[in-house]
């Protein structure tokens, strides 16, 4: 295949995982987080996107109510918002992303497309065989029934995810 390397980059995978929500039942990336992972202004990415709607339906792009949006923030730690905003970012599904590479011809929006689309299928892959696994326990479960309860109450909760590590602001007193 011709074309320049599309080996993964470490630290532009840590931060593409790192971005990626849920809203409306969607696993989703921002407007202002693309824009940034793209290296351009925000409002050159809804512009483009606007002058191309027909692409992008609903399920592919929705702006975020503002309690959307909050609950967002707190959901994904993120260390800038880029301060005041007049409205709520847009909040872009797979198919919408794989959509701005339409849209977006830049070599630094491919080789984000091309990582954005691997972290997507990461996820897929770990989410799908996390619900293998809780199948298969399951069937064990039903198997063994009493005898193995602890071990399975013990494995179940180890399926379970933790809330990502927030890092302390400000000062701690020793």
């Amino acid at each position: 295949m011709g074309g320049k390397s599309t080996k993964p980059n470490a630290l532009l995978t840590e931060l593409i995982d790192r971005q990626i929500g849920i809203v409306r039942g969607h696993r989703i990336m921002l407007s202002t987080n693309l824009a940034r992972l793209y290296e351009v202004e925000p409002r050159a990415l809804v512009q483009a996107v606007k002058r191309n709607l027909a692409r992008f339906p609903e399920d592919f792009m929705f702006q975020l109510s503002d309690a959307e949006f909050r609950a967002l923030k707190s959901q994904i730690v993120i260390s800038s918002w880029g301060g005041m905003r007049r409205a709520a970012p847009y909040a872009f599904t797979e198919q919408g992303v794989a959509m701005l590479s339409s849209v977006l011809r830049s070599q630094r929006a491919i080789q984000v497309n091309i990582e954005i689309m691997r972290a997507f299928v990461r996820l897929r892959l770990i989410l799908a065989s996390n619900d293998q696994l809780a199948r298969k326990l399951k069937m064990l479960e039903r198997k063994y029934d009493n005898q193995f309860k602890v071990v399975f109450d013990a494995i179940r909760e180890l399926m379970t995810p933790q809330p990502p590590n927030r890092r302390t602001i400000g000062f701690t007193q020793r």
